[in-house]
């Protein structure tokens, strides 16, 4: 195979055209792949496999004596690889050290991103096990900090943020993660603050008393600890989770429930209108939902339905049990949508979806046909909101919405604002802000009463995305949106058919509520991320999603004395098969006096992801441009701490430490995503769904959205695009900078920022290499836009669908999430506007309104060294 390979490549290359037999090589060539188990810094140690999941890259064996590339044009000239800066090794001190780097010198190379966190260094023999995970991974929680400054003082002198980013899942169901449960509900807790006992605690007494280590308090160990109930015997307490686990799950025994445990609810709200008809939504979605009732989480047998549709009336459907005398399904129409909506029977509205299987899917089956010929253009989507609050709210639950249409009659009615003139403007941010009251007190209602709405938007016309995407937020739902989709495109079909099905098989909790609890002298002041938050430390979810992220500012409130400080975060919530249970999550960080320190240990990519939620605050409060501004106020600010305090202060230089290293280009990258960047181009919908993204996403989907992966594929190396033998996972190629010096006129590149990806065919590629990939040797034959890979039979085809593939794999990056990006196929030569929307991606490039990193590099430090 590999020597079927070799000589495929040297084919390639003789039947290549001349493009110039002096070409100029791209300037900073490709950077020089990280093997295995290589970092920068040969003193951070590899994360254990509960840590891992850093998105780290594995390319596996390299063949000896390869030649690359092969799909290139002779008189080429293979540029020279661009050295890492390898980290110094970390010192045997007990903190991290600081290492300088010079960041003009030494230019940002991408494969810095794909580097864990500074390690935390705790004092030895800190846990009461020797537990390798005892300590919280940085899949679950990031700090923004990993040796914590021990006043207020200094954290302010530092200029940077103290934060955690929390995300309690990795998986959208248990299945797909490993996390312990103690299930034999004995919950040992603090008297006094509350907190979960953990792998931090100190045992008194002769280990019948333990002392918290968030507030000190001594309290007794239940006698049921070390006594196996359903094995009448002892049991040996250091074997337990909660002592050997950072992350654990407890079985929540009685006490823990206010009410019995509700049953997973799910009511499908469709809009019925002529656009949602035309555009083939409607049959779609409920085509989705039939092919996909047995995934819908029902172990406990409890799981119930409801369906509604709205135009200019509301429709309801009542279903009857399996069986029973009158199995036909009955609409019943509600005309009046101004009043209080009144429900048109008590009962068949939400249904049980094991005892009422084969009507539901008889009903779900003629859906379509009910509408196909409607004319009726209206949506009263507020009244039938109200409608659907009152159904489920009884009980709670989630709405789920499926809309491609303007709720334009009835409550919440909204009007089209859309107006291009403001677009690039100061007035744009009118577009950004709530245009109707209404939805969001609706939704602080629906979340009293344990009711989340999930929105999926599809509209081809404006649809206001800035209003409706307060339904979610305030219900700890999402927004999803589908631009411009229609049904009748397969590659639109497939994506939302993908996402709807992973979304209705996702395990989420009910009921839940999330509290942080820390050391004392430390206070969570401040939280962010689709919720409400009830009370000052209480963020209230009415179903807790597995596919996002929330980020907890943290306040030094007095000295501390301690060596270390521990945080953790509990998630109190209802499973779908309807237990109760508590995910405690617990983290320990060093604490310093040293500003070196701080810096030693900060965290760029967490950095970064609390300013995101920060800057999609200030731009719904203050506008688009103050965001901007106030991201790059904060990194000038953060270069002149480092320079003026631990740099000397004399020198030209603009320097960070090697761990802060990545923290400009991140915030360029951020600057310039589609929902904070300068631009005439971006409809107010587009980048409404963007900011809703900045303040949801996971930090390694996050990172992503805001510096793009960047692949070259003409060149990959033999083991790039198939499984590696060991692991049995695609190997990805090295990524490349975002920056169009990578780009050779022949090339093929895949750009993938997690929500799209474009496959950018150079202009002089060569017919070999479009045979290949393509099934044509004529470059005006490859199908631009919107598509999907076609599958030909030879090895590099299926190595590009291999990489295409596995980069959309959020798995192996310890998240959930349901996307599944669409692809464009880009021909250099081709489209203009779509060339233009694939290089607005590259972060590093001047593109619509924004700077190049250079430029960017030179304006900061013009501000910093002036």
């Amino acid at each position: 195979m590999a020597e079927h390979h070799h000589k495929k490549k040297r084919a390639y290359a003789q039947q290549a055209y001349e493009f110039g037999a002096n070409a100029v090589p791209p300037a900073g060539g490709a950077p020089a792949p990280l093997m295995p188990g290589e970092a920068f810094g040969q003193g951070i140690p590899a994360p254990d496999n509960l840590a891992g999941q850093f998105g780290q890259m594995n390319l596996g064996p390299q063949q000896p004596g390869y030649q690359q590339p092969g799909y290139q044009q002779p008189g080429y000239q293979q540029p020279i690889p661009q050295q890492v800066q390898p980290q110094a090794p970390a010192a045997a001190a007990h903190l991290n050290q600081l290492f300088p780097s010079d960041l003009i010198q030494q230019p940002f190379n991408v494969l810095e991103l794909d580097q864990p966190p500074p390690p935390i260094n705790l004092p030895v023999n800190t846990s009461v096990t020797p537990s390798p995970y005892a300590n919280c991974p940085p899949k679950y929680i990031r700090s923004t900090l990993n040796t914590v400054p021990t006043t207020h003082s200094l954290l302010k002198k530092s200029k940077l943020p103290y934060a955690l980013i929390i995300q309690p899942y990795g998986a959208l169901r248990d299945s797909e993660e490993s996390v312990p449960v103690v299930t034999d509900q004995v919950i040992s807790r603090c008297r006094r603050c509350r907190a979960y006992i953990n792998p931090f605690v100190t045992f008194l007494d002769h280990g019948h008393r333990w002392r918290c280590n968030m507030c000190n308090l001594t309290n007794d160990v239940p006698q049921a600890f070390d006594w196996d109930a359903s094995a009448q015997k002892s049991v040996d307490r250091w074997q337990r989770p909660e002592l050997n686990y950072a992350v654990v799950e407890f079985l929540a025994p009685q006490e823990y429930m206010v009410r019995p445990p509700q049953p997973l609810v799910y009511l499908f709200l469709f809009d019925a209108s002529y656009a949602a008809v035309s555009s083939g939504l409607l049959a779609t979605s409920a085509r989705c939902i039939l092919e996909n009732l047995d995934r819908i989480p029902n172990a406990d047998r409890r799981t119930r339905l409801g369906f509604m549709a709205v135009d200019s009336s509301l429709h309801y459907f009542s279903i009857k049990r399996d069986g029973s005398e009158n199995n036909d399904v009955s609409c019943l129409v509600v005309s009046d949508i101004d009043d209080e909506p009144f429900l048109p029977q008590p009962s068949d509205l939400l249904v049980n979806l094991s005892e009422c299987r084969a009507n539901i899917e008889s009903f779900l089956d003629k859906l379509q046909s009910m509408f196909q010929d409607t004319p009726n253009t209206a949506s009263a989507m507020g009244s039938a909101l109200r409608a659907g609050h009152k159904l489920i709210s009884p009980v709670g639950g989630k709405i789920t919405v499926l809309s491609a249409s303007l709720p334009n009659v009835g409550t919440g009615k909204l009007e089209m604002r859309e107006d291009k003139k403001l677009l690039g403007t100061s007035g744009e941010s009118k577009l950004l802000q709530t245009a109707n009251s209404f939805y969001k007190s609706f939704a602080v209602e629906c979340s009293k009463n344990q009711v989340s709405i999930d929105m999926f938007l599809f509209s081809s016309q404006y649809q206001d995305v800035a209003t409706l995407s307060n339904l979610p937020r305030y219900t700890g739902g999402q927004t999803y949106f589908y631009p411009g989709w229609n049904a009748s495109r397969v590659e639109d079909a497939v994506k939302f058919a993908r996402e709807f099905s992973e979304y209705l098989s996702a395990e989420i909790g009910l009921e839940a509520v999330l509290r942080v609890r820390a050391t004392t002298g430390l206070r969570m002041n401040a939280f962010y991320g689709n919720f409400f938050n009830r009370s000052s430390d209480l963020c209230a979810f009415p179903a807790f999603p597995r596919d996002q992220a929330y980020v907890v500012e943290v306040a030094i409130d007095e000295t501390i004395s301690k060596p270390y400080v521990c945080l953790q975060a509990a998630v109190l919530h209802t499973t779908c098969n309807g237990e109760r249970r508590i995910r405690v999550l617990t983290l320990a960080l060093p604490t310093t006096e040293s500003l070196a320190n701080v810096y030693a240990s900060a965290d760029a990519q967490a950095i970064t992801t609390y300013f995101s939620h920060k800057a999609v605050e200030r731009a719904f409060g203050s506008g688009l441009d103050a965001a901007r501004d106030a991201l790059q106020g904060k990194v000038i600010e953060i270069l002149q701490t480092y320079r003026k305090e631990l740099a000397g202060g004399g020198s030209g230089a603009l320097s960070l430490p090697q761990n802060l290293r990545a923290l400009p280009v991140l915030f360029l990258g951020l600057i310039k995503n589609i929902g904070l960047r300068k631009s005439a181009q971006i409809p107010s919908d587009l980048r409404s769904a963007a900011l809703c993204l900045l303040s949801t996403l996971p930090l390694p989907l996050m990172m992503q959205y805001i510096y793009p992966r960047f692949y070259s594929l003409h060149d990959m190396p033999d083991a790039a695009g198939v499984p590696d033998p060991t692991t049995g996972e695609i190997v990805l190629p090295a990524p490349i900078n975002l920056s169009s010096e990578r780009i050779v006129p022949y090339g093929l590149y895949l750009i993938d920022d997690g929500v799209n990806q474009f496959l950018w065919v150079g202009r002089d590629a060569v017919p070999a290499l479009l045979l290949d990939v393509f099934g044509t040797e004529d470059r005006t034959q490859v199908k631009q836009g919107k598509t999907s890979m076609p599958v030909i039979d030879n090895d590099f085809n299926e190595r590009v669908r291999g990489v295409i593939e596995k980069s959309k794999d959020h798995r192996s990056r310890g998240v959930g999430s349901i996307a599944y990006p669409t692809l464009y196929v880009v021909r250099e030569d081709g489209d203009p506007s779509l060339k233009l929307w694939a290089q607005t991606l590259l972060v590093e490039d001047r593109a619509d309104q924004g700077v190049s990193l250079q430029q960017w590099m030179g304006l900061l430090r013009e501000k910093v060294v002036q």
